[in-house]
């Protein structure tokens, strides 16, 4: 029983670092787009959202196909996880905590993108 939960804390790791490895990606991309194309800044906060749902969904996939069993947890799990981890971030190196609607939504957000993820990987399975 506890390897069967050490396994499955691992590949909630490694889903984990797998969705933040597809945001430095897709964030360095979109950065050189920025820089030598015609693309506004106003448009960044769209993109954002947009890595934010495609790492989710990358990671709560990966978990789902690894762990076989409560898919839509693990995904929600995965999406929690890298929201709460990306507000830690954003307040130890950028500004204060600031918990509005818009912060809230984005939780919900990761939440549901990751139970969705994570339903499409145990079918996928």
């Amino acid at each position: 029983m506890k390897t069967k939960n050490l396994n499955k804390n691992i590949y909630l790791l490694k889903g984990l670092v797998l969705a933040y490895i597809i945001t430095c990606i897709l964030i360095l991309f979109f950065s050189i787009l920025l820089t030598y194309s015609s693309l506004r800044e106003n448009k960044m906060p769209l993109v954002n959202t947009i890595i934010m749902v495609i790492s989710v969904t990358s990671g709560s996939v990966y978990v789902a196909k690894m762990v076989k069993e409560k898919g839509w947890i693990n995904g929600g799990i995965i999406g929690m996880a890298y929201y709460l981890i990306l507000i830690m971030l954003n307040f130890i190196f950028l500004k204060p905590l600031v918990l509005d609607i818009f912060s809230i939504s984005k939780l919900v957000l990761a939440c549901i993108i990751g139970i969705i993820g994570g339903i499409i990987g145990i079918n996928i399975s």
